[in-house]
């Protein structure tokens, strides 16, 4: 707007522009921006425009240190509690101690007969064919457990290893926990770096229960058999290596056929694991097993 003065048009001062609707004419272009999505009638951007996505790659890398970074803080904190644990639960070497003090509870002397070099394949192929391997633990295992507690299902998932029920029987007997399975855990490791395979196994062997009253491999063997571990046929010793799962449900006793499907499994187990052939496994069911009435077996040894 203009004003007079004297005669002569005067320009008003400039003033600030305002953008009002309408005042950007159709389809203009701004240099050095892209030009406008035509807008739909009630104002979205029609599909495919707007502001352009992150390249797929970009967005995968977002992923995969996100990922890493929540797998590492997982790592510290699990670390950092079995740290604890090491410090907290007993100490491995009492575990020599705690088995001499069962068998003279059950009156028996310690150490008992050798371990059967059958036994010992059936035990290992039916409960942890790993065990000479693993570092005392299953982390798979481990895993599955953890996760069966979270599910409210506790230790039902199963998967422990021969050390870990070692350390159950050795140390938290009777007890089933949340913090039992976490010490149980820990001791195994524990165990696994203070004494060798073969220890680990003599004294699974001389504190497992095997039903009818026969703590020990010996004590079973003769019991049952009426011979010393040293022994044993391969039916023999799968039927023993069967029954330390659940010596009750699988007593060849009170439980005859059940100790039988049992000791298929284990003799099932020899052939998957390459210890026997599936000839030799077949040949050794078919075989019949000669048991002592209860309670007329000799003592461990057979002496």
């Amino acid at each position: 707007m203009a004003t007079w003065d004297g005669g002569h048009a005067q320009a008003d001062p400039p003033r600030m522009f305002r953008a009002r609707s309408g005042d950007t004419m159709p389809n203009m272009i701004i240099p050095g921006m892209p030009p406008p999505a035509p807008r739909q009638p009630d104002g979205i951007l029609p599909p495919g425009t707007g502001w352009p996505a992150p390249p797929r790659r970009h967005r995968f890398r977002t992923l995969v240190r996100r990922t890493l970074a929540a797998l590492v803080t997982l790592v510290v904190l699990v670390g950092g509690g079995f740290g604890v644990l090491l410090l907290v639960t007993p100490s491995a070497g009492q575990a020599e101690a705690l088995t001499q003090a069962q068998l003279r509870s059950h009156g028996l002397g310690y150490p008992g007969p050798p371990v059967s070099a059958r036994f010992a394949a059936a035990l290992v192929a039916t409960e942890d064919h790993r065990f000479y391997t693993d570092p005392g633990v299953d982390p798979i295992a481990v895993g599955r457990v953890a996760l069966g507690y979270l599910r409210g299902h506790g230790s039902q998932q199963g998967g422990a290893t021969i050390t870990q029920q070692l350390a159950k029987m050795l140390y938290t007997p009777g007890r089933s926990s949340l913090a039992a399975e976490a010490e149980q855990i820990t001791l195994a490791v524990k165990l696994n770096f203070t004494y060798s395979k073969p220890q680990i196994l003599a004294m699974y062997a001389s504190v497992a229960y095997f039903g009818q009253g026969y703590y020990s491999l010996g004590a079973a063997s003769c019991g049952y058999f009426g011979v010393p571990p040293s022994g044993l046929t391969w039916p023999q010793a799968a039927l023993l290596a069967g029954a330390v799962q659940a010596p009750s449900a699988y007593d060849p006793l009170s439980h005859p056929a059940q100790a039988k499907a049992r000791e298929s499994h284990v003799l099932s187990r020899l052939a998957a694991t390459g210890v026997l052939t599936r000839a030799q496994a077949s040949a050794a069911l078919a075989q019949s097993i000669q048991l002592l009435p209860a309670g007329q077996g000799r003592p461990a040894g057979c002496g």
